[in-house]
């Protein structure tokens, strides 16, 4: 999948644990993201990683972790 800065996306599953994006990351808890959030791509990291900013912070998560959210139309 590939993602770009800017996209809208939402996790998949849960996660064991979040990891910051700041210059000196830290873990923490997974129930700091709810999987139905969605956040936003703000950087493109190395290995098929994204720093991704939702509500409660902004984590690193790997791109298969993530799907985009479609924009969806109201008829």
């Amino acid at each position: 999948m590939n993602v770009s800065i800017g996209d809208q996306v939402r996790l998949i599953g849960a996660q064991p644990f979040l990891k910051t994006a700041d210059p000196m990351p830290m873990l923490r808890p997974p129930d700091l993201v709810d999987l139905d959030e969605v956040g936003i791509v703000v950087a493109l990291q190395p290995g098929d990683t994204v720093a991704v900013r939702f509500t409660r912070g902004t984590f690193l998560l790997k791109v298969e972790a993530l799907t985009v959210v479609e924009d969806q139309v109201s008829s």
